[in-house]
C-alpha cells in the first residue's frame, strides 16, 4: 500500500480494505537552512525527520516497510532545487545519511529509498523516526529572497 502524506485522509477513506491489519501512516518535519551566506565556503546543513507510526488491529504483526522521497519542484534528484519568488533558484539535496553519500529518493535515478521494519506485538503505536540530511551547496549566489521546495512523501508496506 503507498500512503502520501497530503492525502493520507483521502486514501484512508477511499483504499480498498487491507489484507494486514497494520496501519502505519507518515509524518514529517521541515527542514529549516536558515540564511544562507553566498559568501561562506562550506556547505548550508540542517535536518528534519520523517516518521512512520505504525499500529496494528489484530496483533502480534511485524513487516517492513520503504519510505520515498519526491524530486521536488525541480522534477530531478541529481539536483533539487528551491524557488524564490521570480524564479530564483538555489539548489540542494537531501540524504539517508550524515555522510551525505546516498540522495534520498524514490529509487530511480541514482537515488535511494530508506527501508525499516514495524514489530507490533500488542496495540499500541509505535513510532520509527528517520533523520533527513539536507544540505545547500556552497558557492550559490542566489537573489535576495524566501526559497522554498515541497516534498511528497511516500510509505509503502
Amino acid at each position: 500500500m503507498r500512503v502520501h502524506q497530503r492525502l493520507l485522509l483521502a486514501l484512508g477513506l477511499l483504499a480498498p480494505p487491507l489484507v494486514r491489519a497494520a496501519s502505519c501512516p507518515v509524518s514529517a518535519t521541515g527542514i529549516g537552512f536558515g540564511s544562507y551566506d553566498p559568501r561562506s565556503g562550506t556547505p548550508t546543513e540542517a535536518t528534519g525527520t520523517v516518521t512512520v507510526t505504525c499500529q496494528s488491529a489484530a496483533p502480534p504483526e511485524s513487516g517492513s516497510y520503504g519510505i520515498a522521497l519526491g524530486s521536488g519542484a525541480s522534477g530531478s534528484y541529481a539536483g533539487r532545487a528551491m524557488m524564490a519568488a521570480g524564479g530564483a533558484v538555489l539548489y540542494y539535496q537531501l540524504y539517508t545519511d550524515a555522510s551525505h553519500t546516498a540522495v534520498w529518493g524514490d529509487g530511480s535515478g541514482g537515488s535511494a529509498v530508506v527501508s525499516g521494519g514495524y514489530s507490533l506485538s500488542d496495540g499500541t503505536p509505535r513510532a520509527y523516526g528517520h533523520t533527513v540530511y539536507g544540505r545547500i551547496p556552497a558557492g550559490q549566489w542566489p537573489a535576495a529572497g524566501s526559497y522554498t521546495d515541497t516534498i511528497t512523501v511516500t510509505v509503502t508496506y
